[in-house]
Parts: structure tokens; C-alpha cells; sequence
């Protein structure tokens, strides 16, 4: 996979981050960053939102969906199999297409650049999931080294 860009923005934004979150081993996964990263985008756009009334449902509904996406990464991320972490990825990624339709349906409200702006960033999270999910299927399909016997390991 190619190396991305970070979108503008984003280290202005992470050096915000403590140093506590920062260390942890999730913080290495770039869907997991974009995903935190897109939740306290998200949460300013519903502010905006809430004072239109046409809209102000929707806005919870943004939130919601944009902060599944970090939330479902971090409880896939600390399950032991791949199944179980491909199924919260798979969360994470529905959750992604899903807030792709929320911004869609704001985007006279807050601006086509802005949903622009955010499309990107979660387009970028749904193609590193897409990789993501597939390959954790298939390590679950293996079996484990410490289950294997003794005469199954190489000489």
C-alpha cells in the first residue's frame, strides 16, 4: 500500500494529543488516528448543526457514526483472534460508509469543502480497512503456534 500524506491539519491536531494516548500500541494504526482525528472534526460540525433546525438530528447521528469508527478499532485492536478483530474492523468500516452518508446530507449546511475535507479523510480510513479486514480473516484461519505439538514445529 502507498504511504499517505497526512491531511492538513491532522499533526496540528495530533500534537493536541496527550502524550498517554500518543504511547499506546493503537496510536500506530493510521485508520485508528484518522478515525480519533474525524470524531473531534465531527463534534465541531454538529455544533453547528444543532442551531439548524432542519438538520440538528442529523448531527447526532454524524457523531455517532464518526465516533464508531475509532471506538470499533480500539476493541477490534485488543482482541486475541483475527476473526474477532475483523469483525470489529468490519464495524469500523460501516461505520465509515455511514458517516460518508451524514456529511452527504449536511453539505449545504456545513459547505462542500468541508465535507470534501472530511470525505477524504474517511475515504482514506475505508481503503486502509478494505486491506485491513481481509488480512485478519486470514490469520485467523491459521492455527496458532503454541497449539501446534511438538513434532509439528520445523526442526
Amino acid at each position: 500500500m502507498a504511504k499517505f500524506v497526512d491531511p492538513i491539519g491532522f499533526a496540528e491536531w495530533e500534537a493536541t494529543v496527550p502524550p498517554s494516548l500518543r504511547r499506546g500500541t493503537i496510536w500506530r494504526t493510521p485508520a485508528y488516528r484518522y478515525g480519533l482525528w474525524l470524531a473531534d472534526l465531527a463534534k465541531a460540525d454538529a455544533r453547528r448543526l444543532f442551531g439548524i433546525r432542519e438538520v440538528s438530528g442529523h448531527a447526532d447521528q454524524l457523531v455517532r457514526a464518526v465516533g464508531g469508527i475509532s471506538s470499533n478499532l480500539a476493541e477490534g485492536y485488543a482482541c486475541a483472534s483475527g476473526a474477532d478483530r475483523a469483525r470489529y474492523y468490519g464495524y469500523a468500516l460501516t461505520s465509515s460508509h455511514e458517516a460518508i452518508d451524514w456529511y452527504a446530507k449536511v453539505r449545504e449546511e456545513l459547505g462542500v469543502d468541508i465535507v470534501e475535507q472530511r470525505c477524504g479523510v474517511l475515504d482514506r480510513v475505508i481503503r486502509i480497512l478494505t486491506v485491513a479486514i481481509p488480512r485478519e480473516r486470514r490469520l485467523s484461519r491459521r492455527r496458532p503456534l503454541d497449539t501446534l505439538r511438538p513434532r509439528d514445529h520445523p526442526p
